[in-house]
């Protein structure tokens, strides 16, 4: 289960970091597809914290700001996003993967898998266009991701149209301010502190076929443009059974301190859209489910 995660993870928790946001081609989908992601505010008084579930990698034919979604825009001061990747000055994120993404003394990376998936996982390597001494030196989590980046765009994907992108550009165009949840270090740190053997199972997601890859993005696709929470959530709940490491530092840990960010923020006041990964939002544990237990009323709008 932990193979399919990786692509989910991609998809909908957030940590597109080393593919930025992208968007599949046109020519891979029907000409129009008529999107209502979940909505959800958080308000009292004077403050109003909308929360919109986003997925990353999303096709530029899916039409998906609504009406509802455009007033809740349209009346926030401030975009918050997990994490700014400024794809035109990436100085910020190369720094932190460096500091965190090799080490000396690691094995050669074909060592880390089985080797039925040596193949597979070395024509992987080629395609890259990185020398396999490179790969080699790279934590298992690192390597994983950089080949996972390499699949997608292989599949013809491309840079941005996703969710976040279009949100930043709308935001900065009407000179409002953007801010993160987490920096581009702390995001990848989340990975950097995996147990080897979950870092391995991602290695192995990384390097399964594009068909398999394309039915799990597809399925996912489909219950966010549904607004379908329960059905992502039963995703992860699956997906996650098998590694609770994986699921405290991807999921909760990230959950519970981005419940701390909105309980400070609702002492200002103001309109703030948080746009995150939608498996944040879906399920026990989710960060609508953490609010309501803190004792907010979190209303949702579509």
């Amino acid at each position: 289960m932990l193979k399919s995660l990786l692509r989910r993870v991609v998809a909908a928790l957030g940590l597109s970091i080393f593919i930025g946001a992208s968007a599949v081609p046109a020519a891979t989908a029907p000409a129009v597809h008529i999107a209502h992601p979940a909505l959800w505010a958080v308000s009292d008084a004077d403050t109003t914290i909308y929360l919109f579930g986003t997925i990353h990698l999303l096709p530029s034919d899916y039409k998906w700001r609504t009406p509802k979604f455009d007033q809740a825009v349209a009346g926030s001061q401030q975009l918050v996003v997990e994490t700014i990747v400024d794809e035109n000055n990436p100085q910020e994120m190369m720094a932190a993967l460096a500091s965190l993404a090799f080490s000396p003394g690691l094995p050669p990376l074909v060592d880390r898998v089985p080797p039925a998936k040596r193949p597979a996982l070395e024509a992987a390597m080629k395609k890259s266009g990185l020398p396999v001494q490179a790969f080699d030196k790279m934590e298992t989590w690192a390597a994983a991701f950089m080949l996972l980046g390499n699949q997608f765009r292989e599949m013809g994907l491309k840079n941005g149209e996703g969710v976040e992108t279009v949100l930043r550009n709308a935001f900065k165009s009407q000179g409002k301010s953007i801010g993160e949840l987490e920096s581009n270090k702390e995001q990848l740190s989340f990975f950097d502190k995996l147990p080897e053997p979950a870092q391995r199972a991602l290695l192995e997601g990384a390097i399964e076929d594009n068909k398999a890859m394309g039915s799990d993005f597809s399925q996912m696709l489909s219950a966010w443009a549904r607004g379908d929470v329960n059905a992502i959530a039963k995703s992860f709940n699956r997906d996650l059974s098998s590694s609770p490491e994986l699921k405290q530092a991807l999921l909760e840990r990230r959950n519970a301190n981005w419940s701390h960010w909105v309980e400070q923020r609702m002492a200002s006041p103001g309109a703030v859209m948080v746009a995150v990964g939608a498996g944040h939002l879906a399920g026990n544990g989710s960060l609508v489910d953490l609010l309501k237990r803190q004792g907010y009323k979190v209303r949702r709008l579509q």
